[in-house]
């Protein structure tokens, strides 16, 4: 029995602490489909798979939404979108260029304060 689903464009770990049911609603609900989309998907009613996100919610830490438990099933490391599973588990990094910052304050800045305080020197 293999270790992960694929469902909707997702990866999903089985063995991270969601039953395959939870961790299969929580993932059509990655996809941003209503509880009705995913009872359709799963052939269940609705109300089983509001009770089916219900569980994962309470597993997960009892979080608001639905898009809470997306969002903290992603951080745990139990969901993730495929794109991104298969790109981790190629081993290719593309290494990013760093982001480049002035090191010291801009001109204009220097420019405006001078002026403000020549101003109140000039009316004292």
């Amino acid at each position: 029995m293999p270790n992960t689903i694929t469902v909707a464009g997702w990866k999903g770990r089985l063995d991270a602490g969601l039953p395959r049911r939870q961790l299969e609603a929580v993932l059509l609900a990655a996809e941003d489909k209503t509880a009705k989309e995913i009872a359709r998907a799963m052939t269940i009613s609705p109300d089983g798979a509001r009770q089916l996100l219900d569980a994962a919610r309470f597993k997960l830490g009892m979080q608001r939404t639905t898009r809470g438990t997306v969002l903290e099933a992603w951080k745990r490391g139990i969901i993730a979108p495929l794109a991104i599973a298969l790109l981790l588990g190629s081993g290719h990094h593309q290494p990013t260029n760093p982001i480049r910052r002035p090191t010291g304050p801009r001109t204009t800045y220097q420019v405006r304060v001078a002026r403000k305080v020549d101003e109140l020197a000039f009316v004292a």
